[in-house]
């Protein structure tokens, strides 16, 4: 019997996929148990949908990502900081930092787990900093460090 798998099952396939098994291991425990459908007409449309739908929301998402991140290279940010021995920033500059100074100044909302800092920024200047908004978008965000007055 052909069923559409409506959960993942161990040892036999992932949500969506449409799998060939026994009659009486699909009456008895498949369908009971709502992991699976019968894979007969309706169901199949049904299947087709779903993922039509699931392939236009991943694109918009990603459409959506790479304008965010086209417009979050035009921005900078400014984080003022105060100066320790030697002209350094007291302290370093985190990613939720970043994150709070790019709402407050260009009202962008950015994750601080997406801001990927190789290390704290602890001196003066200006970076470039990845902010990664989509499995296969990665934008870069003009950070300026400089001194508090």
């Amino acid at each position: 019997m052909k069923i559409i798998l409506t959960e993942d099952v161990k040892s036999l396939g992932k949500k969506g996929e449409i799998v060939e098994v026994n009659d009486g291991y699909a009456r008895n425990f498949i369908l009971p148990k709502k992991l699976g459908l019968e894979a007969n007409g309706r169901n199949m449309n049904d299947l087709k949908l779903q993922k039509a739908n699931a392939d236009k929301l991943a694109k918009e998402q990603l459409e959506a990502a790479q304008e965010f991140a086209r417009v979050m290279e035009t921005k900078e940010v400014i984080v003022t900081m105060k100066s320790g021995e030697g002209g350094r920033v007291f302290g370093s500059v985190s990613s939720k930092e970043i994150a709070q100074e790019a709402k407050k100044q260009c009202q962008m909302e950015i994750d601080k787990k997406k801001i990927q800092l190789p290390e704290p920024i602890k001196s003066f200047g200006v970076y470039e900093v990845s902010v990664k908004l989509h499995p296969r978008v990665t934008g870069k965000l003009k950070v300026k460090v400089q001194e508090d007055k």
